[in-house]
Order: structure tokens, then sequence, then C-alpha cells
């Protein structure tokens, strides 16, 4: 049986939303000396990072993923709510450094302004793939210190491990010739619109080019739902719906369900569509709540949800 490797960031998060939009706070013209401070109407410290909100929810789905990230001591309660769930913990490195923090804030249309203070994540040397090169695990590369981010897909190539890249805000840090590599190392590749945008500027590559790299590509539109690129598909675009949402509560951490549903249905072999179904299912749930752990769903509640919006039954 294949493994759940989950190499990326672990970090607290804090969340703050106010009312009002960006765009009626910034002057364009006045960019050069852009200053703003928006009255933030909530405020949620909670923990996160891509690799523990992928570990959680696909503790709900059932899987037992292996965590590999850094944190700070300060995280042993964080690290231990994720034992309780399934997660496999036992190679989380505790840093003598601070647990990273992420910092966003968010207006009434989704739109995000962050900052990340990386602390224990700075400390990830150890971190290496080679612990894992008898294994049989599916390798899931998402952002977290750049320089071991390279090292890792360097180290899936010489180990033959698959690979997910999952590159999300790094794409800057990393040099055209890294993100080229990582390309032609992995598997997947999963990004939203935004982050394709920045792939091919600092690539030079287009889109096309990009998704040719991969076996699948996952490009994700938010509430437009995902755009699928597949080679057995000849890499024409399949469009998988979002789920219908109660309510928008916050976006942040949905992209990180939506990779858990993915991986799940991937690792386990499914077509691309259900895999992908899944993931836009388990995100909604994200979305309903303020932070990137708080969302809650049993199998039952998937299966019914997933049903709902896609009138097909889910065999999970």
């Amino acid at each position: 049986m294949m493994k759940i490797l989950l190499s990326g960031s672990l970090s607290v998060d804090q969340i703050m939303n106010f009312d009002g939009l960006y765009e009626n706070l910034i002057q364009p013209d006045k960019l050069h000396v852009l200053s703003i401070s928006p009255l933030v109407k909530s405020m949620k410290r909670t923990p996160g990072g891509i690799a523990g909100n992928i570990a959680y929810s696909l503790a709900m789905l059932g899987e037992k993923p292996i965590l590999y990230g850094s944190v700070g001591h300060e995280s042993q309660t964080y690290i231990g709510n994720l034992k309780k769930l399934g997660v496999n913990t036992q190679y989380v490195h505790f840093s003598d450094l601070p647990t990273a923090t992420f910092s966003v804030l968010t207006d009434n249309n989704d739109c995000q302004v962050g900052g990340f203070y990386p602390g224990a994540m700075a400390d990830s040397k150890s971190l290496t793939i080679k612990k894992f090169k008898d294994e049989n695990v599916l390798v899931v590369i998402s952002a977290h210190d750049p320089a071991q981010m390279v090292v890792q897909a360097k180290e899936c190539i010489k180990y033959k491990k698959r690979m997910i890249f999952d590159i999300g805000q790094q794409i800057l840090a990393l040099s055209k010739e890294n993100l080229i590599k990582g390309l032609e190392a992995c598997e997947v590749l999963i990004v939203n619109d935004y982050e394709m945008g920045l792939l091919t500027k600092k690539t030079g590559l287009d889109r096309q080019l990009i998704v040719e790299k991969t076996l699948v590509s996952i490009i994700t539109l938010g509430g437009k739902g995902s755009a699928v690129y597949a080679k057995n598909n000849k890499y024409i675009p399949m469009m998988v719906p979002a789920v219908k949402v109660k309510k928008v509560v916050d976006p942040t951490g949905a992209g990180d369900a939506y990779r858990a549903g993915f991986i799940y249905g991937y690792v386990k072999g499914w077509d691309l569509q259900i895999a992908t179904q899944l993931a836009s299912t388990v995100a909604a749930f994200a979305v309903e709540k303020h932070g990137t752990q708080e969302h809650y769903f049993t199998l039952k509640m998937i299966k019914s949800r997933y049903k709902e919006n896609y009138h097909q039954v889910l065999k999970i």
C-alpha cells in the first residue's frame, strides 16, 4: 500500500477579515506610498501550514499520512492533536526556533494580503527524502523552506519517488531553473489560477507548455471550480465545478482541503474526475468555517454532499 508523505509548512495562522474591499482602499496612482489600515472585524489564531492542513483533512477521510515538517517546541499540542486524529507525526522536527506564523487579511471579495514568518520552517535541513528511499511513498512537496524544497525534488528524482509539486507561494522564491526541474520531476502539479500566472511569468513558459511537462496538472479557480489537464486526455482541460457552499465564511485553507481530497483519490487510482470532485467536496467544508483546521466532516457527510452536487454515488 502506498503511503502519503506530506512535506510542507507547519504554522500558526492568524486569520483576519474586514468589511470592505481592497479595491476601494487602494489608490492606483499612489502605490509607491501605499498605506492602508482597515478596521478588522474578526481575528482568529489557529493551527495551520499547508502540510498540517492537508494532513488534517486526509485524517478525517481515514488516511494516516506521514507529516514531514518543522515546528517550534511550543507546538507540541498542535502536533499531538494531529496524532490523535491518526496522522503519523513521528518524523516532525522540533526546532529551537518558534513555529512559523502566517498572518492574512481578507476582504469581502475574498481577496487576501498575507505575510509569512518562516521561523522553524527554515530549520528543515534534516527533512531529507533519503529517509524514505526504501518506502513506497507518494511525496507531496508543498511550499516550505525554498532551499529544502529544491533538495527534496532532486531526491525524488534520485530515489525514483512519485511526486506532487504543490509550490504555492514559493514560486517567486525559486529560480527559473529549479522551477522547471521541479515540473519535470513531478507527476502532478497543483496551483491556483494566480499561481499559474506567476509560474508562466517566472519560467517564461506558457500554460500549455507547463502542463505538458506533467502527467496531471490541476489549476484551482475558487468558486468556479478547477481545471484538470492530463496526458491521457491529450491535455485538453476538464472543468470540474465547485460544490455549492451554504455560506462562504473564510477561503483560507480551502485549497489545502481540496488537495487532501484529490490526494486521497489519486493514491487509490481513482478516475481523475471523481478524485477532483471529492477534492471540491472536501474544500466546501473548509470554506464554511473560519480557520484552516476548524471544519469537520464524516464519510457519510462527504458522500451525501457529493451525491447532492454531482448526482453520483461516491464509493469511499
